[in-house]
């Protein structure tokens, strides 16, 4: 059936004719859709949403279609997008202000302190160990470290690289 023939019956009420436009568009919507949708399950409902647009107020948006503006496929593309992009707007998750929630649910468990590490004592040197001491202990930054013992900055990097072989050779010794 051409274009102009199917638009004429479907917005005369032929059963027939929505079913045939519904075959025809489907692909075109279903495409249109799938560009926009967050998820692969909301597709199926975002092209419901779209033919259902288009055939609600006895096809009132239908009846508005301009052969002379665009071609139907571009038109019910923009249509369909249009539709889908309002459908997600409108189904947005309820963003709640931190403000007001309440301050027993931002609570955190307690966590029990880690107890440290005992290594041999030759594993490592004591320069090796005061680095690592205030790397991770003390949270310290590489400069901060390097002022502070008086070092160049390419040293302490270089301690904590060596530091750190010893200790991965020793733990994974110790898993064997």
């Amino acid at each position: 059936m051409p274009q102009d023939a199917l638009l004429d019956a479907l917005i005369n009420g032929e059963k027939g004719a929505w079913e045939a436009f519904v075959r025809r568009y489907a692909g075109l919507v279903v495409a249109a859709v799938r560009g926009i949708a967050r998820e692969a399950g909301d597709v199926e409902d975002l092209t419901q949403e779209v033919f259902l647009r288009l055939c609600r107020n006895d096809f009132r948006l239908l009846r508005s279609y301009d052969p002379a503006r665009a071609g139907l496929s571009t038109w019910i593309t923009i249509v369909a997008r249009s539709t889908a992009r309002d459908a997600l707007r409108r189904h947005r998750p309820v963003v709640v202000p931190i403000e007001a929630v309440p301050e027993a649910q931002l609570s955190v468990d307690a966590v029990e302190p880690v107890r440290k590490l005992k290594l041999p004592e030759a594993l490592l040197s004591p320069r090796q160990r005061e680095i690592l001491s205030m790397l991770y202990d003390k949270e310290m930054e590489v400069a901060e470290i390097a002022a502070q013992l008086g070092i160049d900055r390419q040293t302490v990097r270089s301690a904590h690289h060596k530091a750190m072989i010893k200790l991965r050779a020793y733990f994974r010794a110790e898993a064997e």
